[in-house]
C-alpha cells in the first residue's frame, strides 16, 4: 500500500515520538519525512497488569510528555497539520510481560524462556493529530514460535549486549536468531520491530480524517 505522503497533496508533518532506530527506519521506509522527539518518561513508573493496557498507557504517556514539550507550536491555529506518532511494545512469554531486560541475567532468563515455546509481541500505536486534538490508536500482536535455543547461543548474545537491549531481551529479526524461529512469523517483521506498518498507515489516515474527540 502506498503511503499517504505519496498519494495526496494534503500538507502535514509528522513527529515520531521514539528514539528507536528500528521505528525510524520503518517510518522512513514507508515514505514519510519526520522529525524525532523523545518523551523521556519514567516507563517503570507506569504499571498495568495486562500487557495490552500497559503498552497503551505507555504510548499515551509518551504522547502527553511530548505535547508538553511542544507547547502550542503545533496546536489549533498552526499553519500546518502535525501528527504525533507514539508507540510501545512488550513481549509476553508464558503469560508474563517482558520489557527491556535490566541486566544480563534477566536477558538470559528471557531468552531461555522462549526455547521450544512461543511469545507474543504486544504493540500499541497512537497517532495524535495535534491540530485537531483527534487521536487514533490500535494494537498489533504477532506471535513468534521458537525452536530449541542452545545455551551457547544464549551466552553469546547476552555477552555481546547489543542483541538484548530491546523489549523481550532479543532482537527477533536479526539473521542469527531466525534459525530458531519456526517457519514464518504469525504477523509481520515490522510489527516485531516495534512499528506495525499497516496499522500505522491506517491510523495516520484516520487521524487526518477524524474530528476532535
Amino acid at each position: 500500500m502506498a503511503s499517504i505522503s505519496s498519494t495526496t497533496s494534503f500538507p502535514f508533518k509528522i513527529i515520531l515520538g521514539s528514539s528507536s532506530p528500528a521505528r525510524r527506519e520503518i517510518l522512513a521506509d514507508m515514505g514519510y519525512e519526520f522529525i524525532v522527539m523523545s518523551a523521556d518518561i519514567d516507563e517503570k513508573a507506569i504499571r498495568k497488569d495486562k500487557p495490552d493496557e500497559l503498552v497503551k498507557a505507555l504510548a499515551e504517556a509518551k504522547a502527553e510528555a511530548i505535547k508538553l514539550k511542544l507547547h502550542d507550536d503545533c496546536g489549533p491555529g498552526s499553519d500546518q497539520t502535525t501528527l504525533l506518532i507514539t508507540s510501545d511494545q512488550v513481549m509476553v512469554s508464558k503469560g508474563v510481560i517482558r520489557e527491556r531486560p535490566r541486566s544480563a541475567e534477566e536477558a538470559r532468563e528471557f531468552i531461555k524462556g522462549y526455547s521450544d515455546d512461543r511469545a507474543f509481541a504486544v504493540n500499541f500505536v497512537l497517532v495524535s493529530n495535534l491540530s485537531t486534538g483527534a487521536t487514533k490508536g490500535g494494537w498489533d500482536i504477532p506471535e513468534i514460535k521458537f525452536k530449541n535455543i542452545p545455551d551457547e547461543f544464549i551466552d553469546r548474545v547476552v555477552n555481546q549486549g547489543e542483541m538484548t537491549c530491546v523489549a523481550g531481551g532479543l532482537k527477533l529479526t536479526h539473521p542469527s536468531v531466525l534459525p530458531f524461529i519456526i517457519k514464518e512469523l504469525v504477523g509481520t517483521a515490522d510489527s516485531v520491530r516495534g512499528l506495525p506498518r499497516e496499522l500505522t498507515e491506517k491510523l495516520i489516515r484516520e487521524s487526518l480524517e477524524a474530528k476532535a474527540e
